[in-house]
C-alpha cells in the first residue's frame, strides 16, 4: 500500500507543477521585449514580451513543443533544452533552478567551485568567528577566505604556483617535519576522498584536471591516494594539529554552506577539550602583536 500511495503523491505532484511551469514560462516571457534579444519590435504586437515562436526560435527548438510545455502538457523536456529556453528567457540562476523543478529535471547547481574569493559579508562573518579560527574552502581546498585565528592554526604563507592558497597542495609538499597535522595518514586519505567526491561533477573540466594533474606530479603519496577512487562527504571531524609552541591541539570542525556558493563552505575549528583551549590561547597570545 505504501508503494502505492508513493506512486499517487507522485503523480499529483507532477500534475500541480505543470500548470505552475505554464505560469512561470509564459510571466519570464512577457518581460523579455524584443530588443532585449536584437529583434526588431514588429507591427501588431499585442504584448511588449517576446511572442511564443520568437522564444522557440531564438531557443532552436520546435514550436509546437514550446507551446505544448508552455502549456503545461506532460511532455518530456532534457537539460540541454531547458538551458537553451532559460537562456533565451534571460532567466538568472534561481529561476533557471526553478525551471527544472517544475519541469521535474534533475537540476546542478551553478558551479562556484572556481571561484577565487569571497565578499565582504562573508569575510565579516569569518572575522567575527575569532577567536576561533574559521576559512572559507571551495571543493578542491582553496583558501578564499581566513581568520587571523586560522593564520595561527594553519601556516598559509607555504603556496603553490597559484593566486590562491590551497591547503592539500600544502599538506602533501611540505616537509613531513613541517607538517601541522600530527595524524595526517589517518586524515589525509579522508580529505583526499571529499575532493575526489566533488570532483565527479567536474570530470573533464580544464581548472579540475590540471589541478589533480600538477598535484599527482608533485606528490606521489597524492596520486596513490587519487588512484584508490576513494570518496567521502564533507562533515564535522576531530583533527589534531601540532605547534611548535604550545604542543598538540585537537580541534574539531564544522563545515556551514554558503548561499550563492553550492560548493564552498565555511569551516569553523573549535577546541576538542579543555587542554586544547588553553593552547589555543597560548597560541594566539603568543603570535598576538605588541
Amino acid at each position: 500500500m505504501r508503494g502505492v500511495t508513493t506512486m499517487t503523491s507522485q503523480r499529483t505532484a507532477s500534475r500541480r507543477r505543470r500548470p505552475e511551469l505554464a505560469a512561470f514560462l509564459r510571466s519570464r516571457r512577457a518581460r523579455v521585449t524584443p530588443a532585449d534579444v536584437g529583434m526588431p519590435p514588429g507591427l501588431r504586437r499585442r504584448t511588449p514580451g517576446l511572442r511564443r515562436e520568437e522564444v522557440a526560435q531564438l531557443s532552436g527548438v520546435g514550436v509546437t513543443w514550446y507551446t505544448w510545455l508552455e502549456q503545461g502538457r506532460p511532455i518530456n523536456a532534457s537539460a540541454q533544452v531547458l538551458d537553451a529556453v532559460a537562456r533565451t528567457l534571460r532567466l538568472d540562476g534561481t529561476e533557471r533552478e526553478h525551471l527544472y523543478h517544475l519541469a521535474e529535471v534533475p537540476h546542478e547547481a551553478d558551479s562556484q567551485a572556481d571561484a577565487d574569493g569571497v565578499g565582504p559579508e562573508i569575510q565579516g562573518i569569518i572575522d567575527a568567528l575569532d577567536p576561533h579560527p574559521a576559512v572559507v574552502y571551495n571543493a578542491r581546498y582553496d583558501v578564499l577566505a581566513a581568520n587571523n585565528a586560522y593564520g595561527d592554526l594553519f601556516d598559509l604563507r607555504v603556496t603553490p604556483e597559484s593566486a590562491v592558497p590551497n591547503v592539500l597542495w600544502i599538506l602533501f609538499t611540505v616537509a613531513e617535519a613541517n607538517c601541522p597535522l600530527v595524524y595526517p595518514d589517518r586524515e589525509l586519505p579522508v580529505m583526499v576522498a571529499t575532493v575526489r567526491a566533488a570532483y565527479g561533477r567536474h570530470v573533464g573540466e580544464p581548472v579540475w584536471e590540471s589541478f589533480v594533474h600538477r598535484l599527482s606530479a608533485a606528490s606521489p603519496r597524492f596520486a596513490e591516494l587519487w588512484r584508490g577512487g576513494d570518496v567521502a562527504p564533507s562533515g564535522p571531524r576531530v583533527k589534531t594539529f601540532q605547534q611548535a609552541e604550545v604542543g598538540e591541539i585537537r580541534m574539531t570542525s564544522v563545515s556551514l554552506s554558503i548561499n550563492g556558493m553550492p560548493e564552498c563552505r565555511i569551516v569553523v575549528y573549535t577546541p576538542a577539550d579543555e587542554e586544547s583551549r588553553l593552547r589555543t590561547d597560548a597560541l594566539r597570545a603568543g603570535r598576538r602583536p605588541v
